[in-house]
């Protein structure tokens, strides 16, 4: 049976951590150390009894701790996403999350000396992730995750070229951070790593494979399409307006 939103959401924000989690009103409060939006994003119980006020004390707690109020915002959750538009909070990010079983991506042998699992990532590989904005705080929300978890390293035309990280919750493998370096892309090694990450996964014992993608990134949502993954659900956030 397909993964419902808790279970998803809950890979998500395991294989993804935040440096510290608390909670307030019926909100899941996080600080991200710097690592992004995902891992510094309050988000909701789904209860909706006083809402209104359960915001106001997420906002009050986020500000103590010196944030921007920011809620991750799933794609079902109307209620608050109506509460927050109400406040003047703007829409940032509208992400996809992919979902594809294991043994779709491992119909195929990857090629030799394409892409590679690694236990911690190699220097090139943060090199590649600097280049493309994945900078230190991020590969420490890497390095936060608990249960099993690998780098992906790729390489094309005998030259470094992607890095990526997979970890696995709950029998879902969520790839992040897959980057292909400028030079390289269109090419094929995405699809390849993605591969990869599945052969490893199904060794962990996993048995679903998911991706987020933001909307805007044409690109990797169109590989993501051809690799045969569904779109099963997603979200974006809202951001205070003292934030924008």
């Amino acid at each position: 049976m397909t993964p419902g939103p808790d279970r998803l959401f809950g890979a998500i924000h395991a294989t993804w951590p935040a440096a510290r989690i608390w909670p307030v009103a019926g909100f899941t409060l996080r600080d991200g150390a710097g690592g992004g939006k995902r891992v510094s994003a309050a988000t909701w119980d789904g209860d909706g009894d006083a809402l209104e006020a359960r915001i106001d004390s997420a906002e009050a707690a986020m500000r103590e701790a010196g944030q921007a109020p920011l809620f991750m915002v799933p794609a079902d959750a109307d209620a608050l996403d109506a509460a927050l538009a109400t406040r003047g909070y703007t829409v940032a990010d509208p992400t996809v999350l992919w979902l594809c079983p294991v043994d779709r991506l491992t119909n195929r042998a990857v090629p030799r000396l394409t892409a590679f699992c690694v236990g911690e990532p190699l220097a090139v590989m943060r090199e590649i992730w600097e280049a493309g904005g994945i900078g230190p705080a991020r590969v420490q929300v890497m390095e936060r995750a608990g249960g099993p978890k690998t780098g992906l390293f790729g390489r094309t035309m005998d030259q470094p070229a992607g890095a990526g990280f997979c970890a696995v919750h709950d029998r879902i493998a969520m790839v992040h951070a897959l980057e292909i370096a400028a030079a390289f892309r269109r090419q094929g090694l995405g699809a390849w790593m993605m591969r990869q990450a599945a052969f490893w996964a199904r060794e962990q014992g996993a048995e679903w494979m998911a991706v987020l993608c933001t909307e805007a990134n044409s690109g990797a949502n169109a590989l993501y399409d051809r690799l045969r993954m569904q779109r099963a659900g997603g979200y974006h956030y809202r951001m205070a307006p003292e934030a924008r």
